[in-house]
This record gives structure tokens, sequence and C-alpha cells, in this order.
């Protein structure tokens, strides 16, 4: 058994006060713990702040990805040993472990290639400049400077190498401190990582904190420099959105939360178009047992195909071996905790209320450990208010009939409130694009299956650091990766006004 230490200051330390247990989600045996106190916060923001931040802003942007790159073939050289814990406190078969994992290190391995190949720079130039009166000389270039600030991590507990991963890939490399919180129910992991990040001395001091308990009372320190990325329920991520401080203040704040996705059937769809349909849907489903904020809640699909897909599904989610993972045939595990499972079961009852239970449902399926069956519903009435508000995270989607038409498919999507990512699956020009244009407003990505798709795309659920994950309203609003894009929450904006020998020369392209 262990007890989990935060490393701030240079420093490990243990936490003090409440104290919440670890566990096995598939033994319920007990790991170890987490104690929410022993943290001085203003210590840890300064230290961020004078030491880290001065420390990788000396760095060029080169110099930091290869840091990063490093950092990446450090945490693969050690893959077995995480995935082991991976599974030992997250439930995670060894196929969801090595998607968080090598999530985590190919994400720091494509920042660490794009950094690469940006100028040995304090700065990046945003755009061409521009002559802004009739004279040539009074010149304007927008440019991308590192915020003197910290970035603090509020992370899930879904993707506890990932989400860190991602996160601090993109910060770094700006030139921007992370201080990393974790995931509670998974912890083990992100604990393992932050000390092989650590020992690994490939980032300056400072650059890299790490907190094991609570962050409460963080947030009321930071300064309009800080950002906060956060990661979880949008409950929650209303709470931080709408913090007095951080809202008086004008702290940068990104939140990625709930979203009910959707996938659509178009009434053309077959062959292998329909094969990655059932397909991908099944793998949203159990992967992770549904515990990803990119699977599909709702399943649309033209009223005379209902019986049809049903079927499918049910013969791909039948095949599914539910068991303690550490079982080599085992294909789903459980969800993260006792509590993520008492509010997967309850959700679950409240779409029963609305829907025909086809396969699973929300009772118990083994003695031990915090199992739930896939679950298939299908909903009675389409436009139930539940459907589309309630986010059960868990393996649970409800199939929803539609009339067939583009524009029944994209008002039944959007009512979702706003999302992650939708995907449809047709061959139907025509019908792909009133539908995509449709929803696009209401979600950060779209996803298409089609024939050519077929075994050359990477499934909807996964999130690719060369284009952007996020999404409007309830889904939080925010936006992450995306390429360079993913740099940009961290770096200031500034236009840059004057003469052209000194704008253009100093700060923008004539100086290349």
């Amino acid at each position: 058994m262990i007890s989990l230490q935060s490393y701030v200051r240079g420093r490990w330390v243990a936490g003090s006060g409440d104290t919440k247990t670890l566990h096995d989600p598939a033994t319920e045996a007990v790991l170890g713990d987490v104690r929410q106190g022993g943290v001085d916060f203003a210590e840890v923001l300064a230290h961020a702040t004078t030491t880290g931040g001065p420390a990788l802003r000396a760095m060029t942007f080169p110099q930091r990805a290869e840091a990063l790159k490093a950092l990446s073939a450090k945490l693969h050289e050690h893959r077995d040993e995480l995935l082991d814990i991976a599974t030992q406190n997250g439930g995670n078969t060894r196929g969801d472990g090595k998607f968080d994992l090598d999530g985590c290190t190919g994400t720091l391995a494509y920042y660490a290639q794009l950094g690469s190949q940006l100028p040995a720079a304090a700065h990046l130039v945003d755009g061409d400049g521009l002559q802004l009166t009739r004279s040539p000389r009074f010149f304007g270039q927008h440019v991308l400077v590192p915020r003197p600030g910290a970035a603090v991590h509020i992370n899930a507990f879904n993707f506890p190498a990932w989400g860190m991963g991602e996160k601090m890939a993109c910060a770094l490399l700006a030139g921007v401190p992370v201080i990393e919180k974790a995931g509670t129910p998974s912890a083990l992991l992100a604990y393992r990582i932050a000390q092989l990040v650590v020992d690994s001395k490939l980032l300056p001091e400072g650059a890299f904190q790490f907190l094991a308990g609570s962050v409460s009372g963080l947030l009321d320190l930071l300064g309009p420099m800080d950002t906060v990325a956060f990661t979880g329920s949008s409950a929650t991520g209303a709470l931080i959105r709408g913090n007095k401080h951080l809202v008086t203040r004008s702290v940068r704040v990104n939140i990625e939360a709930d979203s009910i996705n959707p996938a659509v059937l178009g009434p053309d769809a077959d062959g292998d178009t329909f094969e990655q349909f059932v397909a991908n849907i099944a793998t949203d489903m159990t992967q992770k047992a549904g515990q990803k904020c990119t699977a599909v809640r709702r399943i649309l699909v033209p009223a005379d195909r209902i019986a049809e897909v049903e079927e499918a599904l049910v013969e791909r989610l039948r095949a599914i071996k539910v068991g303690n993972p550490a079982n080599g045939d085992v294909r789903m595990g459980p969800v993260a905790s006792s509590e993520a499972l008492a509010t997967v079961r309850a959700g679950m009852q409240r779409l029963q209320a609305v829907s025909d239970t086809v396969l699973g449902g929300p009772q118990a399926i083994a003695d031990r450990g915090y199992f739930v069956a896939p679950t298939l519903l299908r909903a009675k009435d389409p436009n139930a208010a539940v459907l589309h508000e309630l986010e059960v995270f868990g393996p649970c989607a409800t199939m929803v009939a539609y009339d067939g038409t583009a524009a029944s498919a994209a008002a039944l999507c959007n009512r979702g409130g706003g999302g992650l990512v939708a995907s449809a699956y047709s061959d139907d020009r025509a019908f792909v694009e009133a539908l995509v244009l449709g929803i696009a407003p209401w979600h950060g990505r779209v996803w298409l299956g089609s024939e050519k798709t077929m075994s050359q795309a990477t499934p909807p659920g996964a999130v690719l650091p060369a284009t952007i994950h996020g999404g409007p309203g309830r889904a939080g609003g925010g936006e992450e990766l995306g390429g360079l894009r993913g740099l940009h929450p961290y770096l200031q904006r500034t236009a840059i006004q004057g003469d052209r020998a000194v704008v253009g020369r100093a700060f923008g392209r004539d100086g290349a």
C-alpha cells in the first residue's frame, strides 16, 4: 500500500488531512491512498513562475521540443510497467492501457516533431505583416509570445496518462511551466508517470510540478498570466468557469466537459460503411468500459433500419467478454470506482424509463468489483429530453430513430447542447454535406465514415493531436491540440506597430 505524494518546489511532499482510498476496481483491493492537504499553493505557484518559467523561456522552441522527444522515449521505456499499473488501478485491459499510454507518448512525440520545425526564437510570427497607412513605413505584425505565468492542469480519471501528456506537451513547448493535478480514482498511474518525469531530469526545475491531492484554494491565487485547463464533468467545469477570482483576474480557462456524442447512420449506408458503423459503436461502448468523453451515447438510425442495427450491435456486444482485465481474454473491465458504478447504474435507470432495454442493464454482474454489462437501449420517443441531456459515463448507448433526412438527424444531434464529436456514416454526398453543415456549429469535430475510409481511418473516439479536441456548449466551449493551435492558450497574441525596418525585421518575416 502506498500513500501518494506531491512533487512541489523540487521535492516530494507527503499529503495530510482527509484521505481518499485507491482501489483495484476489479477486485476492490486497497492499493493506496491520497491525502488532500499538505501543500502550500502560494509557494507552488511562485516556484513555477519565478523558477520554472524563466528557465523554459531561456530555451528555444526546438530545445523545448527536444526535451519532449526525450520525455516521450523515457515513458515508452517503462511501457510494460505502466500498463500493469493501468490494469491494477484503472481497470484497463491491456488494449485500453495502450490506448491511454501510447496516446500520451505519441502526443509528446508529435509536439516534439512540430516544435523541431519552429524557429530558434523567443516568439512566433502570427501571419503576414501589414502596411497600416498610406505610408509603407508604418507597419504592423502580430506575434505570439509565452505568457509569464503557470498552467494549472486539472486532469480526468479516465485517461491519467494521455490527458496529462497532451496538456503538458502544449504548455511546455509554448514555454509555460505546468502544475498537474491527477484524477483521484486512477492516480497511481499519473503518480508513477510524474516520478519518471522528475527522475529523468529532462525538464528545468520548476517546469513540472505534480499535485496528488486537491487543488481547492489554488485557483484563488492565479493571475492574468496564468491558464487553467480542466477535463471532467460539466458541473465541475461550470464551477471553475464561474469562479469569481478567475473571472475578476481574467484568468484564461479552457474546459473540456460532458458530451452526449451522436453517431448517425445514413439511409444509404451499406457494406463497408455499415460495418464501420457497427464496429466503431461497439468499440466506443466497451473501450475503457465506455469511460471516454468521445464515446457514442446516441445512435441515430433511420426508423426503418432499427431492427437491422439492433441485431448487428447485439451480436457484437454479446461477444465482448467482461471481467478482470488482468486476464488476457477479457475485452472489457470495470468502471473506475464505486462512485462511478453508482452513477452509471443510476443513469441507466433514468434512460430505461424512456427506452426499451435491448441488452444489459444496471444490475450487478459480479460479486466483487465495479462491473456493469454493455448496455444497449432503444428509445421509445426520440424527443425524450433525458436522451439528449444525460451522459451515462459507462458502457451504455441508446438507439434513437429519425426519419432518414439530414435535417431530422441534425436536429436530434444538436439537441445534445454542444458536443466533442459527431460521426456520420454515408456514401451519399448530398446527405453528408447537408448533415455536416447542420451540425458543425454545435460540434468541435465531425467524423465521416464511408466505403473509402474502411481500414484507412482511426475511429471517431480517438483524439488526434493534429486536429482540435473540444466543443461548444455543454462540451465546455474549450479547444485543445490542433497542431500549433494547442499552444495558443499559453501564448499571448500581440500586435506590434511601428517602423517596418524595426518591426518587420525584428518580429516578422522580413528578418527570416
